[in-house]
């Protein structure tokens, strides 16, 4: 048997379904990053985005065993990562709703949570975008973020949240503009 590095995917599925934890290390090291950039896209980076990714590894595993290869390995954890994200953006409104009154300034509590730190460019754009991202309704920054973001095509991205390619394409739009009236109106 070849190192576990130089194993496919589908070997990797098999060997943690049989017990071996080396293979499931090795899954999680090649898809950390992916499912790292598509929650701190969704939710920001910080310890919330960090918490969701280690969810939706401890999700995927827990999973494995319904995992049948009908889709990448890639495409099942985005799909776990997009659905664990919508799901803290929930808890995240509801706690909100919880802890602010309607008299609370709702824009000052978007901007606490919507900055982005500097990562290597433009500190104010970044913050526009991410901005605009968190007025979005999850279902419209799910496809903005795996279109826009992330690079995934139409089809990808419908295969993923497992909707028809209309509905991305519409979502898309929807959030292209729904993007543009928020940062012309943030930037006024």
């Amino acid at each position: 048997m070849s190192p576990v590095i130089d194993q496919d995917d589908a070997a990797l599925v098999d060997g943690t379904k049989n017990g071996n934890d080396a293979c499931f290390a090795e899954l999680v090291r090649r898809y950390e990053g992916t499912v790292a950039a598509t929650v701190i896209s969704m939710l920001g980076p910080g310890d919330e985005a960090d918490e969701v990714g280690q969810e939706v590894m401890i999700k995927f595993y827990r999973s494995l065993a319904r995992f049948d290869g009908q889709s990448t390995v890639k495409t099942y954890l985005t799909r776990i990562a997009i659905n664990s994200a919508k799901d803290a953006l929930r808890r995240r409104k509801r706690n909100r709703l919880r802890f602010f009154t309607p008299k609370d300034n709702e824009d000052a509590w978007e901007d606490k949570i919507a900055g982005l730190e500097d990562q290597g460019r433009d500190v104010e754009n970044t913050n526009l975008v991410s901005f605009a991202l968190s007025k979005l309704h999850p279902d419209i920054r799910a496809v903005v973020v795996l279109r826009l973001v992330e690079g995934w095509s139409t089809q990808e991205a419908a295969n993923i949240l497992q909707v028809p390619t209309g509905t991305i394409l519409s979502r898309l739009s929807r959030g292209k503009i729904q993007m543009a009236k928020a940062i012309s109106g943030a930037s006024a």
